[in-house]
């Protein structure tokens, strides 16, 4: 029996979730994700290093774009088989793709204009990856998958997602694969989120798998205590508020800005922040904050108990939810203290850029980041400190305050990460270490050998391993 797992993304870095599954007689992609730091972006434009016809189906863990941005691609190149994921995820990876084609359109037309201006040609192509039609298409194909169900999604393979905690509808896949009388268990972890925090249930952890790939994106660290939190996010807003500033925060649409205003509910309800204008510039995560609406079943039990109560942990008096451009450019109008949360969360495109545009040289202003800032991308740029950025074709002065709170974080550290494979009552035959830049990967390799004594790796981009 012949099982063989290619890595074809989120090998020793963190965006474009990829994973080619291949049995005697059937063939399955794990994610399909959109790479997002500027070294490995050209990767989204090359062909597919396989024929997406001959794909039985694609099982998605989630709904961030650098899992599923490239499924609208792989459609419109020939897959034509079934998505298979939560409701919830079927629910938030629609609006997730309509946002990037428009975003791909939007930033391919500036691009071409600026590349136009200045003589030159870029180092990617001046066309989007895909159009909305091509994502309209896309949704045809998905398949919704109740958590703990098994599902045949193939002549030799049966699937089961498990709750990952990670963002709503988040899952860990589990892959039975029985070919003849024998059988084995692949188990893939997705992005794995963190025990004790607002709105969502615990990750669920697996009990036995004979392959396991496991994400490392804090492989090699620990968060702070998430009670820090609070208080932290009370002093940078009074201290913002006092100085009559801005607090821009760049905020991924999906989980983090739905926390965020949990947050900043509490802190409002209870008096220990000013009650500043807090406008939500993302219309997609407008959009994904209804979706929560409508998916309570989800919600962990301290969250159900404030809506019995009437009090729902997105929504509170002073919150502008901003949907049209014009919203969006009234907010620069605005004169005075106010919280903008804008996408995207890595300041890789959409409105957030052009809100640091109009502040980012405002000593009275603060840059907060609340989420991960991938290498090479605008929003590691200028946490690491950078003098000037360049934003829509013209460098600007970073003179605003920077500031990052890490307990946000929806990816388990180096320890949560260790407390969900320790759930398993076997000894794994391998472990594969992914989703994690370099250091952070080998680390927690280095760990799962030391602690565990298990078979590990780190494996690199398109390498493959027999599953024997």
């Amino acid at each position: 029996m012949g099982v063989k797992l290619t890595f074809l993304g989120a090998a020793q870095n963190v965006t474009g979730s990829c994973y080619l599954v291949e049995t005697d007689s059937s063939r399955v992609l794990i994610d399909c994700g959109m790479y997002q730091e500027r070294d490995f972006k050209r990767r989204n434009w090359e062909p597919f290093l396989f024929q997406p016809a001959s794909l039985d189906a694609v099982l998605l863990t989630h709904a961030h774009v650098d899992h599923c941005g490239l499924i609208p691609k792989l459609v419109k190149d020939g897959f034509k088989g079934r998505i298979y994921c939560t409701e919830a995820t079927a629910d938030i990876v629609q609006i997730v793709l309509l946002d990037s084609a428009r975003i791909q359109r939007e930033d391919a037309e500036h691009k071409r204009k600026r590349h136009e201006r200045e003589g030159r040609k870029g180092p990617y192509p001046e066309v989007p990856l895909y159009t909305v039609e091509d994502v309209e298409s896309s949704f045809t194909l998905l398949e919704s998958a109740k958590y703990g169900n098994v599902i045949n999604v193939s002549s030799s393979i049966d699937v089961i997602f498990h709750d990952a905690g990670h963002i709503l509808g988040s899952s860990s896949v589990e892959l039975i694969i029985k070919q003849g009388n024998e059988q084995r268990s692949l188990l893939f972890s997705g992005d794995i989120g963190r025990w004790d925090t607002p709105l969502l249930c615990d990750p669920s952890v697996p009990d036995h798998a004979g392959y396991i790939v496991v994400e490392s994106t804090y492989g090699n660290r620990d968060h702070k205590d998430n009670s820090h939190i609070d208080d932290t996010l009370e002093k940078i807003i009074n201290e913002t508020h006092k100085t009559k500033g801005k607090i821009i925060i760049p905020s991924f649409a999906i989980e983090r800005t739905q926390e965020l205003l949990y947050r900043l509910n509490g802190l409002l309800a209870s008096d220990r922040i000013a009650h500043l204008p807090v406008f939500l510039d993302s219309p997609m995560a407008v959009r994904v904050t209804e979706v929560f609406r409508r998916h309570p079943e989800l919600f962990d039990e301290e969250t159900l108990a404030l809506i019995r109560k009437g009090d729902h942990p997105c929504d509170f008096p002073g919150l502008e939810m901003c949907r049209t451009v014009d919203e969006s450019k009234a907010i620069n109008k605005f004169d005075g203290p106010a919280i903008v949360i804008a996408g995207s969360g890595m300041c890789t495109g959409g409105r957030i850029k052009h809100h640091l545009a109009n502040h980012i040289d405002n000593p009275d202003n603060v840059i907060l980041f609340v989420g991960y800032q991938a290498i090479g991308t605008l929003g590691r740029i200028i946490l690491e400190g950078a003098d000037e950025v360049r934003l829509y074709g013209k460098k600007r002065p970073v003179r605003a305050r920077v500031e990052k709170i890490n307990g946000f974080s929806a990816h388990a550290d180096r320890n949560e990460l260790l407390r969900w494979l320790s759930g398993l009552k076997n000894v794994p035959d391998h472990v594969f270490v992914t989703h994690g830049e370099p250091d952070s990967a080998n680390a927690f390799a280095g760990q799962i050998g030391s602690e565990k004594g298990w078979n590990v790796s780190v494996p690199s981009y398109r390498d493959t391993a027999d599953l024997k």
